[in-house]
């Protein structure tokens, strides 16, 4: 069995209307949980590695307790999870269809793990048995405290010999505490050894310019070469980065592939046509998942990758956060079962 994969972020109360409704066309919100990191550490756990979750949550707060409840259900290691002042982060995500885009409302300020200062977490403990440390550019946009708490996190996975990923997630509307992402997540990445992104992420959280046209009926991917390569040689401690490539028809109809340069080789993935998006959201988490799953199990890079694809191809069809998806179903569809057909 593998080591323990350790991921750390903000875990939330989501809200979203009923279906593909407005925010409030009917008096109803269906109200689940997420949360990039946490996404991930249900994704891997479904997929059959031991995975850890790290947050911050308010006391004596039943919501909390419903949170934590639900990530038990999905096998997920929630001892590490601290307790402190502060709310639960809210989000608020109405499903977009056709032309017409999803939208997402963030009610995150003083929130628990906002709060969460330096110290607060004994990163020494919570990493004592980590064979892998996940950490997302969303956190370090909640709060100055909270990204110094993540900086802390990864010098001390990086002390431990723990292998880091970092997934870029460059979120617009976080980011309002007086820092731009571009002066906060480079020294973060210094310290991974996977960067998982997309060309908009490296563009603005790396400020590394990237020549790709992403409403092009053809993805360049000699561009997206170039752009990996910029990114390995301005960070020699990387040893990989992997990019999603997203080409949005509609909220409906999207082209999904992936890249990979690990300094030796630059792959690139089977393209899935997805036609009817019934959830994109948590759909990068799951090809996060997919990737460290495939690093730690799979014999190759190029399986990983494809593995990774598949994982977050499957997430599309899932409504919520959470992936649902099998290895068992991952494997169906690498080998081209991806007709629908009814299993029986």
């Amino acid at each position: 069995m593998s080591g323990m994969t350790v991921t750390f972020g903000e875990l939330m109360l989501r809200l979203s209307p009923p279906g593909f409704e407005r925010f409030l066309q009917s008096p109803q919100f269906v109200a689940t949980f997420g949360g990039g990191e946490a996404n991930v550490a249900v994704a891997l756990a479904q997929l059959g590695l031991p995975a850890a979750y790290v947050t911050v949550l308010p006391k004596n707060n039943a919501i909390a307790d419903a949170a934590l409840g639900e990530l038990r259900r999905f096998r997920v290691d929630t001892s590490k999870i601290a307790r402190g002042k502060g709310r639960m982060g809210i989000y608020y995500i109405e499903a977009g269809a056709n032309q017409r885009p999803s939208k997402v409302i963030y009610d995150r300020e003083y929130s628990a793990i906002a709060l969460a200062n330096p110290g607060d977490l004994d990163w020494n403990a919570i990493l004592q048995n980590a064979r892998w440390y996940h950490v997302t550019g969303i956190t370090p946009a909640i709060s100055a405290s909270a990204a110094s708490l993540v900086l802390e996190s990864l010098a001390k996975a990086r002390e431990k010999g723990v292998t880091i990923s970092c997934d870029l997630n460059y979120r617009k509307n976080l980011w309002k505490w007086g820092k731009r992402a571009d002066e906060v997540m480079p020294e973060l990445v210094k310290h991974a050894d996977v960067v998982i992104a997309n060309e908009e992420d490296v563009q603005i959280s790396l400020g590394i310019p990237a020549e790709v046209d992403i409403h092009s009926a053809q993805l360049d991917h000699a561009q997206y070469q170039k752009l990996t390569d910029r990114v390995l040689r301005q960070y020699p401690n990387l040893k990989t980065i992997a990019v999603t490539l997203r080409e949005s028809k509609s909220a409906s109809h999207n082209g999904w592939s992936a890249c990979l340069n690990n300094r030796t080789e630059f792959l690139t993935s089977r393209r899935y046509d997805i036609t009817h998006i019934v959830d994109r959201v948590g759909s990068g988490d799951s090809f996060a998942a997919g990737l460290i799953f495939g690093f730690q199990e799979l014999p190759a890079h190029r399986e990983a990758l494809e593995f990774a694809v598949a994982v977050s191809c499957l997430k599309h069809s899932i409504s919520g956060d959470f992936s649902h998806s099998t290895p068992e179903e991952v494997e169906v569809l690498l080998k081209g079962g991806g007709s629908g057909r009814v299993q029986r």
